[in-house]
């Protein structure tokens, strides 16, 4: 038995994958959508559901694990990234994180500061999850909150086939199950339905079973009485 063959190796050791799929999960709760390849997205889609999921929970157990998962990263805002460059490492540090030491959870100018980061965790429990909930229980539904779409767009260099992969909206409805069979589904079912319940037979005994359903389908005969030798010679 092949052990550990679940997911996708990307061509990276253990270590890189797991940098990456976390990178681009910060990006995607940061931005709202990513582009990169559909294999990768593909591969980042599992684990940003997750994190969601730990997110609309809300509580503290989930706010660990989800931070042992992601990790943190500052947003900086768009509007101040061309400030921030400028900044000292002493201004950047302040920028950064608050007088306790930890980042700042919301972005929250304090005295001195024309603006402060925001953090992807606090964002991530404090906006995503919230609105993901208020989807679930306006729908019934729960899961989906990504999708990937593909695009026609080739990657030079390699060809590679890209796409976006995106949050969805609060008011986006769950996909409805297609009850659109195709040709394959159909005859798929129809040979089914034949051969439910029915073995078939084995193709060297065919010609036998044909001929005793042949047999049975014919009423035979009634067979005339043998008379024995007295009563014959009695009936003369």
């Amino acid at each position: 038995m092949r052990h550990r063959v679940r997911g996708r190796k990307l061509n990276r050791t253990a270590s890189h994958r797991v940098a990456l799929r976390r990178n681009l999960c910060q990006s995607l709760f940061e931005c709202g959508e990513v582009r990169t390849t559909v294999t990768k997205a593909k591969e980042v889609r599992s684990l940003a559901e997750r994190l969601i999921t730990l997110a609309i929970d809300g509580s503290l157990p989930a706010r660990q694990r989800a931070e042992a998962l992601l990790q943190d990263r500052a947003i900086i805002p768009r509007e101040h990234r061309a400030e921030y460059d400028r900044m000292s490492d002493a201004k950047r540090n302040k920028v950064l994180r608050a007088r306790t030491g930890r980042r700042y959870r919301a972005n929250v100018t304090r005295p001195g500061l024309k603006f402060t980061a925001e953090s992807v965790l606090h964002k991530l429990f404090a906006e995503i999850g919230p609105r993901m909930k208020k989807r679930n229980e306006a729908f019934g539904c729960s899961g989906g909150y990504t999708r990937v779409i593909k695009l026609a767009d080739r990657r030079l260099g390699d060809a590679g086939q890209l796409a976006i992969l995106q949050l969805i909206g609060e008011q986006d409805k769950p996909r409805s199950k297609s009850k659109d069979k195709t040709e394959r589904k159909r005859r798929a079912r129809v040979k089914y339905t034949v051969y439910a319940g029915k073995p078939r037979p084995h193709p060297s005994r065919r010609r036998a079973t044909k001929a005793r359903t042949k047999a049975k389908g014919t009423p035979e005969a009634p067979a005339a009485p043998v008379a024995r030798e007295g009563e014959a010679d009695k009936a003369e």
